[in-house]
């Protein structure tokens, strides 16, 4: 896949600390960038704004405001396809997703996969930075989610992925339930359930070192919500079937 096929779609709030930074680490590769910002406070956009008028790798979704990670990734993908990307990958503002590693979760894709997840929880993966509790409930969640959704992915939650543009257009991504980090459960699930092919490479998360995270306990609640639902649907699906 060329280079400039493939689209790096980077959702923002508040990062202006970090944007031109991780900007500069993208197009450095060669890869487009999709900046989608939510009308941060902090002047994101008019920062993303100012790199795109500098850098025709560089294009700026502006949504009128905050509403989550599902339906900005569901509006940057929207475009990246619109535009004519072959590759559309996922990726943190913060660094907490190595920029070196694009390559390889494009070269999965280029190997044939579908869907090409960065893990953390695969042989290879690693959180250097994150307390043994943090590693635990993150650990615990993913454990939660492959037995409740049946999923042969070890890090269903991983916010760091590459879709080939023609697997993506299959997938509901425009009407996903989840409007923050279950959004990445809800799109491994339903990448599953439709048959993509699925490969996790892995990769060193890092915490942020500028500005601040934007995980907090209604994310996690609203996640572990959805998770349960699913899972007991999937279930009671399973019961029906059986019982014919």
């Amino acid at each position: 896949m060329p280079t400039d096929r493939v689209t790096v779609v980077i959702p923002t709030y508040n990062e202006r600390e970090n944007l031109s930074h991780i900007a500069a680490a993208v197009t450095h590769q060669g890869y487009r960038l999709l900046v989608v910002d939510d009308s941060s406070p902090d002047g994101t956009g008019d920062l993303a704004d100012r790199l795109a008028a500098t850098d025709p790798a560089v294009s700026v979704l502006h949504r009128p405001r905050k509403e989550g990670l599902g339906p900005a990734y569901g509006a940057g993908f929207d475009r990246a396809l619109h535009d004519g990307a072959g590759i559309v990958v996922e990726m943190d503002a913060d660094f907490s997703h190595d920029p070196a590693d694009l390559p390889r979760l494009v070269q999965a894709i280029d190997d044939g996969a579908d869907l090409a997840i960065g893990s953390r929880y695969i042989r290879g993966g690693s959180t250097p930075d994150w307390p043994v509790h943090r590693r635990l409930i993150s650990k615990g969640g993913n454990l939660y989610a492959r037995i409740m959704l049946g999923l042969p992915i070890q890090d269903a939650t991983a916010g760091f992925r590459a879709f080939r543009a023609d697997a993506l257009r299959e997938l509901p991504y425009r009407d996903a339930q989840s409007s923050g980090y279950a959004f990445q459960v809800e799109m491994a699930m339903r990448a599953h359930q439709s048959g993509l092919e699925i490969v996790e490479v892995p990769i060193s998360f890092r915490d942020r070192t500028r500005g601040t995270s934007k995980m907090g306990t209604a994310i996690v609640a609203e996640a572990m919500r959805l998770v349960t639902v699913w899972g007991l649907r999937r279930m009671k699906r399973a019961m029906r079937f059986r019982d014919r």
